[in-house]
């Protein structure tokens, strides 16, 4: 467990109570797997492993509860449930990891170029499923990455990258990310730029760029600069509080933590992995750090970020528990 302030177990305690979907459960065990606590990444990768769907997909709730199992957010489970099989050397998590991947390589619907799609149906009336997401950056590549397919990790990022990116139109020309993307119908669902979707992206950069190692440096400053790039355009969009506007571009949306966190929680990964300058951005994560410790409550829950299920209006989430324990997790990595 990394040394932090106060917080840190109240805010964890909170998350461990939470209800959680496939892609929570992923961030969460994502989150004890970079603080070292292996106990109970054990607990949430063997939940995660159990309720396997047929296809491969983890910590699928689909199957028994009515409800549809996402295509890319399950392998957000991924890396917690190979760090499982390194702690015990048990085959039943190599064999759900394996599986899983399976599902990615050979059996996932995909684009006509190839790409993943986020999910198998529409939330929105005359929306095909053929859609990609800024949020499979994180959910989807680096558990790719880490099984060793990191060809098919570029393709996906690049083409997540490429088609999201707001320099396609003529709108603003930032380089964020616009949130959904329909490749069968060729338009944006959702051409905002989702303060927590370039959250999600920066966050799956800093991890593939860990993934890859100095091993392929070629490769490596590739996504740096990426990440660069991304984290620059965001910044111009922070506020005087040091959060983010849920839609960055429109002041008149709620100021949201969650992304903030992951704004921050990359810039201190960046700084840490020797990646990003130090003298450069570290104020603008200091900013978010200081900002987000009077957002958590007595109870350990943290208000003012995007909020769960539906995350268009203000409330509370599991995943803005897990970012708040990776913020102090890299944070305390660069002090």
């Amino acid at each position: 467990m990394p040394k932090t302030n106060d917080n840190y177990n109240k805010v964890k305690l909170a998350m461990l109570a939470m209800q959680r979907h496939s892609w929570e459960q992923g961030v969460c065990a994502q989150a004890m797997l970079e603080a070292g606590e292996d106990e109970l990444l054990l607990l949430m990768a063997h939940d995660a492993v159990i309720r396997q769907s047929p296809d491969g997909r983890l910590a699928s709730l689909g199957d028994r509860a009515g409800e549809f199992t996402p295509v890319a957010d399950p392998a957000a489970n991924g890396e917690a449930v190979l760090r499982a099989y390194e702690i015990t050397g048990d085959e039943f998590y190599v064999a759900a990891a394996q599986k899983q991947l399976e599902y990615y390589v050979g059996h996932a619907p995909r684009t006509n170029l190839e790409l993943i799609c986020h999910n198998t149906v529409s939330f929105e009336e005359g929306y095909s499923a053929n859609q990609i997401w800024a949020d499979s950056i994180y959910m989807l590549v680096p558990f790719l990455a880490a099984t060793g397919e990191l060809g098919e990790a570029q393709k996906q990022i690049d083409g997540y990258l490429d088609f999201l990116s707001d320099l396609r139109t003529n709108r603003l020309g930032t380089g964020l990310l616009y949130h959904i993307y329909d490749a069968e119908q060729n338009r944006y669902v959702r051409q905002k730029l989702w303060a927590t979707g370039n959250g999600w992206a920066l966050l799956g950069l800093a991890r593939l760029i860990a993934i890859i190692g100095k091993a392929n440096a070629v490769v490596r400053v590739k996504y740096v600069q990426k990440a660069k790039k991304l984290l620059d355009a965001m910044k111009a969009f922070q506020c005087e509080s040091g959060l983010f506007h849920d839609i960055l571009d429109d002041a008149d949306t709620f100021e949201d933590a969650t992304s903030a966190m992951m704004f921050a929680t990359c810039i201190y990964r960046g700084i840490s992995d020797g990646w990003l300058e130090d003298d450069a951005y570290r104020p603008l994560a200091d900013k978010v750090y200081d900002a987000v410790q009077g957002l958590v409550g007595k109870d350990g829950i943290i208000r003012g970020v995007c909020a769960a299920p539906h995350f268009k209006t203000v409330g509370t989430s599991a995943e803005a528990q897990a970012v708040y324990i990776m913020l102090e997790v890299w944070r305390g990595k660069t002090t």
